[in-house]
């Protein structure tokens, strides 16, 4: 069973901590170790054989650039000025650009035609060489790269195909932690956005701009990373409103396997142990029973994003244990068809609907 993973910070590690995705998430932590990085971000849990083996076959790449104000480290790579976000956004297109060059393993999706052409060497049986390859979707979270909405253009035609207005707030969003409404800027960059038919991600966006962008964009919509305040409250998360609203236009929320954003008062620092996949799979039922189907709901996992294994389910190491969240499905009594619509059927039809 193939897997979508719609949000995952590569080109902000290897920018900010010099980690090499080619390599197995195993020697990454082994070079890591005695650094700071491992409190900064976390264990990593990324890597291609790890991707290879847990049958991660699309990832929704990022484009991410931590606000000065929010850097907790030199390493990070912060922006101060439009001007500052702009070169470093830019700089991590140029990072994935040159991992699909540099790797023959890994594919940039553009285009529905890409995303078919990746699926097709997932199709078993794998002949001798193998023939997989990773493809990866170009998603914005945070727009402030984005000097001015009418240059949306540039970064759509440089291959970015999702992006979300807001991460804290922007020059365009209230968002987590930092609530707001859209501003001018934000609803003329949905306009631009519109006109070449980005999917936008709501993920982070707080809940006035969040029901305002719904309200007045019409292409489709996703939450790449994000859990319902049922299971984990606070503003970074989806009320059961915005789960019904989003569902309502057909959109996607990816969950995030983050302790603390799938159980309440789990903290860093806390037992990996305490919370399990069976949490997991409580916040993909929860979803599902807000709208009556399992056909809005994936996996966001959010791996190295501020966390890594200490921080994630006890069952999962590293990327190559999301195939365990099919299985959890099955025991918890869902449908086979449902669990392959949580494990990428659903990604796919978002990007078989938005990708030109």
């Amino acid at each position: 069973m193939l897997i979508v993973d719609a949000h995952e910070d590569l080109a902000w590690n290897a920018r900010s901590f010099g980690r090499d995705y080619t390599q197995s998430a195993y020697v990454t932590r082994e070079r890591e170790e005695g650094t700071e990085i491992p409190r900064l971000n976390g264990r990593c849990m990324l890597g291609l054989p790890e991707w290879l083996a847990g049958g991660v076959a699309v990832i929704f790449g990022t484009i991410f650039v931590m606000p000065a104000r929010r850097a907790r480290s030199p390493l990070e790579r912060v922006y101060r000025t439009p001007e500052e976000a702009y070169v470093e956004g830019m700089t991590q297109l140029d990072y994935y650009e040159h991992l699909a060059d540099a790797h023959p393993r890994f594919c940039l999706i553009n285009t529905r035609r890409d995303l078919e052409a990746v699926l097709e060497t997932w199709k078993a049986p794998f002949p001798d060489p193998d023939p997989r390859r990773i493809g990866i979707v170009r998603l914005m979270e945070g727009a402030d790269p984005i000097r001015r909405p009418e240059e949306v253009e540039v970064w759509y035609e440089r291959g970015v195909r999702i992006i979300g207005l807001a991460w804290g707030a922007t020059r365009y969003a209230g968002g987590t932690g930092e609530p707001g409404p859209l501003t001018d800027e934000g609803r003329r960059l949905l306009k631009a956005m519109q006109e070449l038919s980005i999917i936008l991600d709501l993920s982070h966006m707080a809940e006035r701009s969040f029901f305002e962008a719904l309200d007045r964009y019409e292409g489709p919509v996703i939450a790449s990373h994000s859990n319902p305040q049922a299971v984990a409250p606070g503003d970074r998360q989806l009320s059961d409103g915005m789960i019904r609203a989003l569902a309502d236009r057909d959109g996607v929320i990816g969950v995030v396997l983050h302790n603390g954003m799938l159980k309440k008062g789990w903290t860093r620092g806390d037992p990996k142990e305490a919370v399990t996949i069976w949490d997991a799979v409580r916040a993909i039922d929860y979803i599902c029973q807000r709208v009556g189907d399992a056909r809005h709901v994936g996996i966001g996992s959010d791996f190295d994003g501020g966390f890594g294994a200490e921080s994630a389910p006890a069952e999962f190491d590293t990327v190559a244990d999301l195939p365990k969240i099919a299985q959890a499905l099955r025991e918890a009594g869902f449908a086979e068809a449902d669990i392959e619509a949580v494990m990428s059927g659903n990604w796919l039809r978002i990007l078989r609907k938005g990708l030109p």
